[in-house]
């Protein structure tokens, strides 16, 4: 009897390489096929540009299609933002003009209490030598110039407080990147079933978005981008009237409904891409950023697998779980030198676990993985 098999793809951003090396290795096994996706954030761009592919081209779609994203490391080096992390530029000076121009925008920026407080503490701090530290001089510069100085108020509010809602923006309805993926071709006789999460901000729900399961809104260049648009650094989409941010920040490996939607599984897949175990000593801002971005996804993913094992257990379900190791040393640059050894790394575990899987043996850990390379 033959087996139905689904594939989970985490989000995980610049790991996705790991990913697009294991479904290279896996797509190698003429018996190994997956009737079902479940995808999030980054996990969800791969899945749905490997499913709209042409037959038999979908490692080189899939690697060309990122490549584009990632820069070349020496472009890389001096500019660390993905390619697709383009700022509304347009919308950005509108925001700024009409905060600019609003007469609400001028209100408070001028406290005297506020001001009369600092000066005294600006002077007590002078003649009290006991106070003279790092520490105290930082917070009385913050909270005793900064905080109450009108020109410094509203460039801190115009910054923070314009009608700009993140870093970059990914969905635009003309976008050439977009209309590198036939979304229409995910329709077609034959493709798998896929969904993707995204997470409702008007209604607080996360949602699915599906190319086959009419009980879900059908996916899109739309949804794809409010599956990924991650706060602060991507701006929320707007979709029939409700706003949409990544829903890896709910479900990183997205086991919503799976079992529930499809009851007859024998396997479930698992590619997390990240682990706590990547994360480094930051060295500048641009590593404390990543962290703070994947430290939090890193420990959700291993906290969903492992709450999906458990759900399984306490259910009694017979549903086989293969999970794919998670490689260590790549690190979260996008750059092309980052993905072509996450691809490596990525290849390297899917065999081991295939390996595993024909023999029957355990599993091997990501730390055994390593050790084989």
């Amino acid at each position: 009897m033959a087996i139905k098999r689904a594939i989970c793809l985490a989000g995980g951003g610049p790991a996705v390489g790991l990913s697009i090396g294991a479904l290279e290795r896996l797509h190698r096994e003429p018996d190994i096929r997956f009737e079902v996706w479940s995808l999030a954030c980054i996990g969800a761009w791969l899945g749905i540009v490997w499913n709209q592919a042409a037959p038999g081209k979908e490692v080189e779609t899939s690697v060309d299609f990122f490549r584009g994203i990632f820069r070349p490391d020496d472009v890389y080096e001096k500019f660390p933002v993905a390619a697709a992390f383009a700022p509304d530029f347009e919308a950005a000076a509108e925001n700024a003009l009409n905060f600019v121009l609003d007469s609400n925008s001028y209100r408070n920026l001028v406290i005297p209490e506020a001001i009369k407080a600092a000066s005294e503490e600006i002077v007590a701090f002078s003649r009290d030598p006991g106070k003279w530290s790092q520490a105290n001089l930082n917070a009385l510069i913050l909270n005793q110039v900064l905080a109450v100085n009108p020109v410094s108020r509203f460039m801190t509010s115009l910054m923070y407080k314009s009608a700009t809602k993140g870093l970059s923006r990914v969905f635009y309805p003309d976008s050439a990147f977009l209309e590198q993926i036939d979304f229409k071709a995910l329709y077609q006789p034959g493709r798998p079933v896929l969904y993707h999460n995204s997470y409702n901000l008007s209604d607080q729900r996360l949602e699915l978005f599906s190319n086959k399961d009419s009980k879900y809104q059908p996916i899109s260049a739309e949804t794809l981008c409010a599956c990924s648009a991650l706060p602060y650094i991507e701006e929320p989409v707007t979709m029939n009237g409700k706003v949409y941010c990544e829903g890896a920040t709910i479900d990183t490996v997205n086991f919503e409904d799976l079992l529930t939607n499809h009851p007859d599984l024998d396997e479930v897949w698992v590619s997390r891409i990240l682990d706590r175990k990547q994360i480094r000593r930051p060295e500048n801002l641009y590593d404390a950023l990543n962290n703070l971005v994947m430290l939090f996804a890193a420990t959700t993913s291993e906290d969903d697998v492992k709450l999906f094992k458990y759900h399984l257990l306490e259910s009694g379900s017979t549903v086989r779980v293969v999970e794919i190791p998670v490689a260590h040393n790549i690190n979260y640059d996008w750059s092309w030198s980052n993905l072509d050894r996450s691809i490596a790394d990525g290849r390297i575990a899917a065999d081991a676990v295939l390996k595993a899987y024909r023999t029957g043996t355990p599993p091997p850990s990501a730390k055994a993985v390593s050790k084989n390379k």
